[in-house]
């Protein structure tokens, strides 16, 4: 192909792949060749390998980020490159290894159609490269197949759906083939023990990314699967790559919060904004949140509008302008930091926002527990997914303690203020003195 070809087909990358496609099979077989073995060209970064003198390379991202196709991709220029070199292709089971990694539209028989060739022999489980290196077919539900045999290279496919770390101890006592044996590992993320020891292990370099990097997904798609799932923890563990974890004995587990998410919001009776104060004139975040009680008796959290690093005055505007939103009927504020300041700071930004004042006689963890209840007998929704929030409320533990992220749980405890004057008042389980 001659340069300017060469970069007019490389700009197809940015195309709507619909609009890409018709482009594509215009072209004739030695130059629709040319054009997809020049891999770099289409690549997006995250599918390429990082530099560095790294053992493992772990892809963890979400579902059609281009996992499979760099790890085919990377397996063909490694046999290329080390035509002596003997591979391990190890799935979830055999048959996911041969469906997806092999013979997979994504897997090393397309791509190896342009990349050199190869022949495919299904009852051997066995991928001859024309240059010389073979590939093996291995299933992670048969660790004992992984005892014994040596490579040079390996490929594991889904390690989030492994059982257990037989297969991989088993497979990595045998990558010791050639002076610089290494494994790459494509997974979208779940919280099992291997996984999260895989990705803490000094040699391993961790690429992570999002459904949404991948420049070639419709955009339909990509807007489909946003709009259904959007922040919910199916959404971030499968779309956004994240690993997302509970907490031993979290008061509000993952699949509390996930559980208690609205269809939809009934008409509101009362609606709070429970307020938790930053210390100090710039603090770190004011947890902002409204909740509402609707005419079924069950509160609903309606709004996360917390804000961070703000001056006094900007997170009074915040909780003034979030209680404007959904014509609150009180702000519930902690006062335990700045006591009368933040009243006066509160009626500065609007003097005629209905207050009230708290001060709080138990730690945040403590306060939190009866309205963890609240949760766990359906009394309290969530009217949406609050990402940042569940994040804090999923590190809330019981008897005491916060293992969630930032020094505070902020977000949360100004919720646990909000649904505790909406549910339990000052006559609940939570203890509430009015200044």
């Amino acid at each position: 192909m001659t340069a300017p070809l060469t970069r007019s087909l490389r700009a197809l990358r940015w195309f709507d792949p619909a609009a890409a496609a018709p482009v594509f099979e215009e072209l004739d077989e030695a130059t629709r060749g040319a054009l997809v073995a020049d891999w770099a060209s289409w690549a997006h970064p995250g599918q390429l390998a990082p530099d560095g003198d790294w053992r493992v390379w772990l892809i963890q991202a979400g579902r059609g980020f281009g996992k499979t196709r760099a790890g085919a991709e990377w397996v063909a220029a490694m046999a290329r490159a080390r035509p002596e070199a003997r591979i391990a292709l190890v799935g979830a089971t055999e048959d996911d290894a041969r469906r997806v990694m092999v013979e997979g539209p994504s897997g090393l028989l397309a791509v190896a159609r342009y990349a050199g060739g190869a022949v495919w022999r299904p009852s051997l489980g066995e991928l001859r490269f024309d240059g010389g290196a073979v590939a093996q077919v291995y299933s992670a539900a048969a660790p004992e197949g992984l005892r014994g045999p040596e490579h040079h290279l390996a490929w594991a496919d889904e390690l989030g759906k492994w059982r257990g770390a037989a297969a991989w101890d088993n497979l990595m006592l045998g990558l010791r083939l050639g002076e610089s044996p290494r494994a790459l590992v494509t997974t979208t993320p779940r919280a099992t023990a291997l996984l999260r020891r895989l990705a803490a292990a000094p040699d391993t370099a961790v690429t992570r990314g999002r459904t949404r990097d991948n420049p070639h997904l419709p955009r339909a798609f990509v807007a489909a699967v946003a709009a259904h799932y959007g922040a919910t923890r199916l959404g971030r563990q499968e779309l956004d790559g994240e690993l997302i974890e509970d907490v031993a004995g979290a008061l509000w587990p993952r699949a509390l919060l996930e559980r208690q998410r609205a269809a939809a919001v009934p008409v509101l009776v009362r609606v709070v904004v429970g307020v938790d104060p930053p210390a100090g004139s710039e603090g770190d975040a004011c947890g902002i949140v409204a909740a509402g009680l609707g005419r079924d008796g069950h509160g609903y959290v309606l709004e996360d509008a917390s804000v961070t690093g703000a001056s006094p005055e900007r997170w009074a505007r915040a909780v003034a302008a979030c209680a404007a939103r959904h014509a609150a009927e009180r702000v519930v504020a902690e006062a335990n930091q700045g006591g009368e300041m933040v009243a006066q700071v509160l009626r500065a930004a609007d003097a005629a926002l209905p207050l009230r004042l708290v001060h709080a006689t138990r730690g945040k963890a403590a306060r939190a527990e009866p309205v963890a209840a609240l949760y766990e007998t359906g009394r309290v929704w969530h009217a949406r997914a609050f990402p940042a929030l569940e994040d804090e409320l999923a590190g809330l533990v019981a008897g005491g303690g916060y293992e969630g992220p930032g020094r505070s749980p902020d977000r949360a405890d100004a919720c646990v203020w909000a649904l505790t004057a909406l549910l339990l008042g000052e006559g609940g389980a939570v203890r509430v003195r009015v200044l």
